[in-house]
């Protein structure tokens, strides 16, 4: 039996509820001391809180929500153990991997029921990472290892879409064993790097059978996971990155998102008046997995001591793709045909074509991956390059290339 709804998901959405009317009150709070202070429409900002009755008012509403809400979770705690059992239906993982792509560094700082944890898994299942284990979950392991890295706000069974899994298809087609990354898309990048570079490493050493090649197939943000496991794995000399042969990306923004960084004008915008500083706040709800997009940030180093939010002249750092591994990249463009003017202006929708293809004019970034490594596919979508048949079609054709 499935359950949309467990008893550990109200308690998280009661948290988030808590969280939000204290955030939302001291959002009012600020807006209104602002304007009892009267500055001009340009004039200095502040965020100190309101004095006397006003201030006490806000104070008091905060404590009681708290307090409230620190009963409701601890009585919906007792209450998980008894009602949690079930698995957990198609539809509730969408939800709780859109809600972690959006506020997923939010869950996991407050220890939120609702924040995924990373792990490896089949059929929505994870796996122990225990030879015996493995064995028993994967009767039929062969030595040809495929890991699937999803794109944000999606999980590992959307990989299934109008009836196409690339994973399972190529597990008809190629004799691949598919496995499956399910991670919190809200952390970022370089964190879920790690994390996976650790997994992969675990996963190898405890496969039932003997590794003959390991290959990566990354969609959207996962490729840039993909990438920075890849640095970390170099970084501590895991054995993985041995097996390593063969990586494909498909819509990843290696360069970054134009809608982020679009995100963080509108952040500046409003915080330039004292009247619009405290709404700045919105915006700066979404995640570090989404700010991490702007420019795409594989490593600690991007975020590390710096504000997220204040817009910079600085880029990310510059990770070249691992050596001794081919990489192929795959675009989309929602335009019918080669040369039209949203080729290049709208890419898939979400990720330019240049963008896609690790180009950089410049130079500085561009990931120099050869012409017959590149593909692109017209009239379709971002989301299209997980089911259309010609994306399908390329992808096996790079497989089947010696290594």
């Amino acid at each position: 039996m499935t359950r949309h709804v467990r008893t550990a998901d109200i308690r998280g959405a009661s948290r988030l509820v808590v969280d939000a009317t204290i955030g939302l009150a001291s959002l009012v709070e600020t807006m209104h001391h602002n304007i009892l202070r009267t500055p001009g429409v340009l004039g200095k900002a502040t965020q100190e809180p309101a004095s006397g009755i006003t201030g006490f008012v806000y104070k008091t509403v905060r404590g009681v929500t708290r307090l409230v809400g620190g009963s409701i979770d601890a009585v919906l705690g007792r209450l998980i153990p008894v009602f949690d059992g079930e698995a957990s239906s198609q539809e509730r993982e969408a939800v709780l991997a859109a809600l972690n792509g959006v506020l997923g560094d939010h869950l996991q700082a407050g220890a939120n029921p609702l924040a995924i944890p990373l792990r490896l898994r089949r059929g929505g299942q994870a796996l122990e990472l225990d030879r015996a284990a493995l064995a028993t979950a994967i009767p039929a392991a062969t030595g040809k290892v495929l890991l699937l890295v999803h794109g944000l706000c999606m999980n590992d069974l959307q990989w299934r879409r109008k009836g196409h899994d690339h994973g399972a298809a190529l597990a008809a087609d190629a004799g691949f064993t598919s496995v499956y990354l399910h991670y919190n898309t809200g952390l970022h990048i370089s964190t879920n790097g790690r994390a996976f570079a650790a997994q992969i490493e675990a996963l190898l050493q405890a496969w039932p059978v003997r590794v003959e090649e390991l290959a990566i197939l990354a969609h959207s943000m996962g490729g840039l996971v993909a990438r920075s496991a890849c640095h970390y794995g170099e970084l501590a000399q895991q054995g993985w990155l041995r097996h390593l042969r063969k990586l494909v990306f498909l819509g990843t923004p290696h360069h970054g998102a134009a809608l982020e960084r679009g995100g963080n004008w509108v952040d500046l915008l409003l915080d330039a008046s004292p009247y619009t500083t405290a709404f700045a706040r919105l915006g700066k709800i979404r995640s570090a997995g989404i700010t991490d997009l702007r420019f795409g940030s594989v490593v600690d180093a991007d975020w590390e001591q710096r504000d997220r939010f204040t817009r910079s002249r600085r880029r990310c750092s510059v990770v070249p793709l691992p050596a001794h591994v081919k990489c192929y990249a795959i675009a989309a463009s929602i335009a019918s045909r080669r040369g039209k003017l949203s080729e290049k202006l709208l890419g898939d929708g979400l990720v330019s074509i240049a963008s896609a293809l690790g180009e950089d004019p410049r130079g500085r970034r561009n990931l120099a991956l050869p012409k017959r490594r590149q593909w692109i596919g017209y009239g379709m979508n971002h989301l299209d390059l997980l089911d259309r048949s010609e994306v399908y079609v390329q992808i096996c054709r790079w497989f089947s290339e010696p290594q």
